[in-house]
This record gives C-alpha cells, structure tokens and sequence, in this order.
C-alpha cells in the first residue's frame, strides 16, 4: 500500500508498545479527528435547531396517533428537517471517508500478523467499532457537537 510507511510511522509505536492498547490510542485520535472535522464544518447552531426541532416533532407524533391528516403533515416536516440535516453533514463524511478508508486498509494489514483479544473479543475491527461509539460518545459531549 502506498502510504504504508506514512502510516506505520504515525500509529506503528502504538501497535509495536501494545497491540490493543495501540488500537484504543488510534481508535481515540480517530475519533477526535471526525469529531473535529464535523464540529468545524458543520454549522452546529442549525443543527442545534434541526435536533430539538426534531425531539418536539417527535412529542407531536406520539400525540396525533390517531389523526392519519395530522401525522402526515408532521411526517412532511420530519423528512424536511432530516433532508436538512444530511446535507448539513454530508461534507464532513466526504473529508473523513478517504483518510479513513486508507487507515482501515493499513490496520487490517497490521492486525492479520498480530493475534488480539479484549474482554474475550478477538476481531480488531469489532474492538475498533465499540470503542468508536463510546469515544465518539464521549468527544461529542465534551465539544458540544451535534
């Protein structure tokens, strides 16, 4: 792979000093990274608005069960705020898919050498995705993105 040396030279201490440790460090840097990237290129105060907006949609739904006219309207709206939403985050997933696609190819090639297991889960990619959430979780809390 072309940025293998790139790459290695930026996580490969961290895989070399402990292969799950290593993969929770760059799990965590990651995460911060596409965190970062949707806090600066999203417009946070909109989707703010999006969010709540949506949460009393929701309130609205489950009080016009029973009136077909009136949910369909609130259904309009929900799909329009929704429709807002994903094109207020669709640059932010364009910035972060390449790079991440590329660190995915390169960890797949360091974890096949390497044998891991935490809390008895033995694929990287699972380990990968669970602390993902938790970090992500946890990032987006702290810095307020939405």
């Amino acid at each position: 792979m072309v940025f293998d040396n790139f790459f290695q030279g930026l996580f490969g201490w961290a895989i070399n000093w402990n292969p799950v440790g290593g993969l929770l460090v760059i799990c965590f840097i990651l995460t911060l990274f596409i965190t970062l990237v949707y806090k600066f290129m999203t417009d946070q105060k909109l989707l703010k608005t999006i969010k709540s907006d949506m949460k009393d949609l929701r309130k609205k739904m489950k009080e016009f069960r029973s009136d077909p006219k009136k949910m369909m309207e609130l259904n309009k709206i929900s799909m329009e705020k929704s429709m807002q939403q994903m094109k207020n985050t669709f640059k932010p997933m364009l910035v972060t898919f390449i790079p991440l696609i590329l660190i995915f190819g390169w960890l797949r090639e360091q974890y096949t050498l390497i044998e891991i297991s935490f809390l008895g889960i033995k694929s990287w990619l699972f380990i990968y995705i669970v602390f993902s959430i938790v970090f992500s979780m946890f990032l987006r809390k702290i810095m307020k993105v939405y």
